[in-house]
């Protein structure tokens, strides 16, 4: 599972609230009884207790209100609770009323031009519909003879935050980014100053996309982790709708939508796996989705689910428990658009538990106008996997326990010189898979280019320019092979690498060597991020927190900037770079956008945006 748990991850023992937390010290309580087996043992994706120090209460409270720990803070803990865990974790007095402070803000303009997207941009995650992530020249506007003279032009830093993974979006001269905390900004793509910040439910994970409606009104669309999709006005950062679009505890929000024509797509996973590690949660019964939303008013058209059955099927685990079935599939990317046929492909996640399906760890069609499944491609089948096969006691692990390797990256489309139409797809076992639209996902080829893992093999998304694919490899591995119970410390020796391949045959080109973790502290060469290109170059980031740029053609490395280091920011917030991972490089107008800082997995915090462009 890629995307185990984000944001504050606190208990895997809900039950039983200590007498004490009602007394003085609760806050202390509760976190030691509740909380503490994560966040002080250092399992992976659990904030340390010196991260915690550094975030707002509110921020806290949110995530065990209505994030991606609602499930334990509203089921196990009364508002009061919360809120003394909140102070307690972050040695801060809670606000109610706090939000991230605006500072350096715009001079008033007119905004949007009367063609937006006339201008350079990169919209979404993929760039395009078919979710390359290459910028062509007509839009980079970047020569591969000036990326070695890129220089730092203006850091903002996300206050009060410790992680920077959103995909960076740009359209029409203004920068539309998500947060941990909820917040949403609209930033001048030159300046870095502030046109305005929406505060939304929950974390925002997923990029912003940004789109007209049929009455000329030009929106951004993104959704939280708290399961809720959003439109507000691009222009004024005031919202228009908002909607919940899975209504399980566990749903969330985290890939990039799509709009085609005035419908908007949206795609739906969970955090379902995690909670699976509690001996007293019954698993499974999420099931991931893809939904087509009216672009103008947020109603919904259809809904379809990556698993059709409902999971009324009980098993019993090794252990004894009763578990529930089929569930996952969960769709963590954007889906990639094929207008010219009526579909739309999307990712597909592992199950829970068992019965194993038929459309997990695939790639799935739907058709554009009903949501029907046309056909699926599996790429590893019988995958059953949650959090609870990590523990020491497996008491919800599955029978048939999987490997957890989801296909977890947006597929990518390519129409070939030849007329050829290649569909591709990366997978957490190490594999690219090269598959036929036209013939209901026929294979072409494959490649491995990782090992594979529960983070390893390709995790966030490749790139091509239509004859090369640029493939990064995470590969990430901790000490002892754990990532979860045991303190974590990340394998500095583990992982990386960037390999090139030719898209109609899958052959390699060329393969280059992952960034030296020596002398850096909480260090990973892992490559998880998502790769961008551009015409004669490929941008690639690690977990270390290097950037690269490499030669497009042989490989060399032609740029290197190391994020981790204290920034002076245009908001006058503190900002500090750290671990690179989700969202990859922007590059527009000859400049390069780059967000810095994941806590997760046992990386370095961070919580910059970084924008360069040549001297």
């Amino acid at each position: 599972m890629r995307m185990l748990i984000a944001g504050v991850l606190v208990a895997v023992t809900v039950a039983g609230i200590d007498a004490a937390a009602e007394e003085a010290n609760q806050g202390k309580a509760i976190y030691e009884t509740t909380c503490a087996n994560c966040h002080d043992k250092g399992a992976a994706r659990a904030p340390t207790p010196a991260t915690l120090k550094t975030m707002e209460p509110v921020a806290v409270v949110r995530a065990l209100e209505t994030g991606v720990m609602r499930v334990i803070g509203t089921f196990s803990m009364s508002g009061p609770q919360r809120i003394a865990v909140a102070e307690y974790v972050t040695g801060k007095k809670y606000d109610a009323k706090w939000r991230a402070e605006v500072t350096n803000v715009c001079p008033k303009s007119a905004w949007p031009s009367a063609d937006p997207f006339a201008a350079p941009h990169w919209n979404g995650w993929g760039a395009d519909r078919q979710n390359t992530r290459f910028q062509p020249a007509e839009r980079a506007k970047l020569e591969p003879a000036h990326v070695p003279k890129l220089k730092l032009q203006w850091a903002f830093a996300y206050p009060g935050e410790t992680l920077a993974e959103v995909q960076p979006v740009v359209v029409d001269g203004r920068i539309f980014v998500g947060s941990r905390s909820g917040a949403v900004y609209s930033l001048d793509s030159k300046a870095g100053c502030t046109h305005w910040m929406y505060q939304a439910g929950a974390a925002v994970k997923g990029p912003v996309l940004i789109g007209k409606v049929s009455d000329g009104r030009v929106l951004a669309f993104f959704g939280d982790v708290g399961g809720r999709a959003y439109a507000i006005d691009a222009a004024s950062g005031q919202e228009v709708w908002k909607i919940v679009a899975d209504t399980h505890p566990s749903a969330r929000l985290t890939g990039g939508f799509q709009l085609v024509g005035g419908k908007l797509y949206v795609p739906v996973s969970s955090l379902e796996e995690g909670l699976a590690a509690s001996t007293d949660y019954k698993c499974c019964t999420f099931r991931g989705s893809v939904m087509r939303l009216d672009a103008s008013t947020g109603k919904v058209e259809w809904k379809t689910h990556t698993i059709v059955e409902e999971p009324t099927h009980e098993t019993t685990s090794p252990t004894g428990k009763t578990q529930i079935g089929p569930n996952g599939g969960s769709v963590w990317s954007a889906p990639t658009i094929d207008e010219a046929h009526g579909l739309l492909y999307v990712s597909t996640g592992d199950n829970y538990s068992q019965p194993a399906t038929d459309t997990s760890d695939g790639i799935m069609a739907m058709k554009l106008d009903t949501g029907e499944i046309a056909w699926v491609f599996q790429g590893l089948p019988g995958d059953a996997w949650n959090v609870a096969c990590s523990l020491p006691d497996k008491a919800n692990c599955p029978v048939k326990e999987g490997p957890d390797h989801d296909m977890g990256s947006s597929p990518i489309l390519v129409t070939l010189a030849s007329g050829k139409r290649v569909l591709m797809g990366g997978q957490k076992t190490g594999i690219l898979h090269a598959i036929d639209p036209d013939a209901n996902g026929k294979i072409l080829w494959q490649n491995r280019v990782g090992l594979g893992g529960i983070i390893g093999g390709i995790e966030w998304g490749s790139a091509t320019d239509g004859k090369t694919v640029y493939v990064a490899v995470s590969d990430a591995k901790w000490d002892k092979g754990r990532f979860f119970g045991d303190r974590i410390a990340i394998d500095p020796k583990a992982g990386g690498g960037l390999a090139a391949l030719d898209v109609a045959t899958g052959t390699l080109k060329w393969r280059a060597d992952p960034v030296s973790c020596e002398g850096r502290e909480r260090c990973s060469p892992a490559q998880s991020q998502a790769v961008t290109a551009i015409p004669g170059v490929v941008f690639s980031g690690a977990m270390s927190g290097v950037m690269r740029a490499f030669d497009a053609e042989t490989g060399k490395v032609v740029w290197t900037y190391d994020t981790v280091q204290e920034f002076k920011t245009v908001n006058g917030a503190a900002g500090r770079g750290g671990t690179l991972d989700q969202g990859g490089p922007a590059v527009v107008d000859g400049w390069v956008y780059i967000n810095s800082g994941y806590t997760n997995w046992g990386g370095q915090p961070g919580n910059v945006l970084l924008a360069f462009k040549p001297e």
